[in-house]
């Protein structure tokens, strides 16, 4: 007698257990119908089937046939022919989100997942081996610590726009983000994002940024810097001094894996969403990503910390953020009122002009609307910018400044040498004179 072969899961193999016991008779139907959380009346079918069809009697009448809510064929092939067409390198969950809102085609994504699986359009990534880090808990209140960091890629895919920065503020406790995208990571475009939160939320406990140049400082401390006491600071290092923010340096990008977990997001939906929305501008960008992409993830991906208390201090009238957002440098006033930065010259004007200022040691203010101020005892005067020296040119005659005549000039005379001969290189001890001598008959 040839046995049939039937698959069972593990929760029929032990649901046949069960009713096998109950045939023994070491098994009640009411315990049997309690352990396997059904009725009594359903446990009492089961047995008439085990009875009376052997082992297969367990298995679900329905295995073999198709689902009644299986999604008809013709309505899959037309949702894969669009994701070919439009959503070809998205994920499976951005292109069901896609789907439903732009297009009214609304699927799972995991059925979307194996339907492009199976197509070819979604290839599962394979799991890596990394190296484990010791899982950290988020902060408790908004605001406690905010994640500050910038990634260069390619947002718009080279459409007008060479690669750009995108500097990113992500809150550790409820993952509220914030950024602005820049041409280069400089201190100015850090600045502008700084003030951006700022000016939306208050002042946070703490900000967590790794150890670049711009956040520490790679060298020993001034003369200045040690007669004042004071550890060397960069220019967004002073700022965060100012405003009473703690700067905390991670010693690893795994460290501040929230950011870097939210980078990788957004290389995959930011840079899709920018090309669905035709940007390509710097500008166009920085306005996208505020009006549209930061709602978005508000809604997407924030979650609800777990005190509800706001951790952010408010922005008091002592900080001047105009003043406090920018970049300093100490220089000394020479005797016409001037500065000088970075090759060109500043002067103070005649009516701002204070006592002792010339020679003395100041700090010139570069803020972030492009003005340049000069810090004096505790004020500030403006700076106008000098006219620039005229350029030089390449003449015949050699370098000459430009709108100068390039007529030559007179070639000096050359140094008169007398010669040997000459009465002035004779001996000066000569006291006669060489006289002809007289004709003697004549004075007879």
């Amino acid at each position: 007698m040839e046995l049939e072969r039937i698959e069972l899961s593990q929760r029929e193999r032990d649901r046949l257990k069960v009713l096998h016991e109950v045939e023994q008779g070491h098994l009640k139907q009411v315990e049997a119908a309690e352990r396997l959380r059904l009725s009594d009346r359903q446990v009492r079918r089961l047995s008439v089937r085990v009875r009376t069809e052997g082992d297969r009697g367990v298995l679900h009448r329905l295995r073999g046939r198709p689902s009644n809510r299986k999604i008809p064929n013709p309505y899959q092939q037309r949702l894969l022919e669009r994701v070919r067409r439009r959503y070809a390198d998205f994920g499976p969950t951005l292109a069901a989100e896609h789907l439903a809102e732009d297009d009214g085609l609304r699927v799972s994504r995991e059925t979307l997942r194996k339907w492009m699986s199976a197509v070819g359009l979604w290839r599962p990534r394979p799991r890596q081996l990394r190296q484990v880090h010791v899982w950290r808990e988020r902060r408790a209140c908004f605001g406690e610590l905010v994640q500050w960091d910038s990634s260069e890629f390619a947002w718009l895919e080279q459409r007008g726009a060479p690669d750009l920065q995108l500097i990113t503020m992500i809150d550790d406790a409820t993952s509220r983000l914030w950024g602005r995208f820049a041409a280069h990571d400089s201190t100015e475009e850090n600045l502008r994002v700084l003030e951006g939160w700022l000016r939306r939320w208050g002042r946070p406990v703490a900000y967590y940024t790794d150890k670049a140049g711009l956040f520490r400082v790679n060298r020993a401390p001034t003369v200045d810097e040690q007669l004042r006491g004071e550890p060397p600071l960069t220019q967004i290092g002073r700022a965060l001094r100012e405003l009473d923010i703690r700067w905390i340096a991670a010693h690893s990008p795994q460290a501040k894996g929230r950011i870097e977990r939210g980078f990788g997001t957004l290389q995959d939906r930011l840079v899709k969403e920018l090309r669905l929305a035709g940007v390509n501008t710097l500008e166009a960008a920085n306005r996208f990503i505020e009006e549209v992409f930061l709602p978005q993830w508000e809604e997407r991906f924030t979650v609800a910390p777990r005190r509800p208390r706001d951790a952010h201090r408010r922005l008091g009238r002592e900080h001047r953020l105009e003043q406090i957002l920018s970049v300093r440098v100490a220089r000394t006033v020479a005797q016409d009122h001037t500065v000088s930065w970075n090759g060109h010259r500043w002067v103070v004007p005649r009516e701002a002009v204070r006592a002792g200022l010339r020679g003395a040691r100041v700090e010139v203010e570069r803020r972030l609307d492009g003005s340049h101020w000069l810090r004096f005892r505790g004020g500030y005067l403006p700076l106008l910018a000098c006219p620039a020296a005229l350029p030089t040119l390449l003449t015949p005659f050699g370098l000459r400044p430009s709108g100068v005549s390039n007529k030559p000039k007179a070639k000096p005379k050359a140094k008169y040498i007398p010669p040997p001969d000459h009465p002035w290189r004779k001996p000066w001890k000569r006291t006669f004179l060489l006289c002809r001598k007289p004709d003697i008959s004549t004075l007879r």
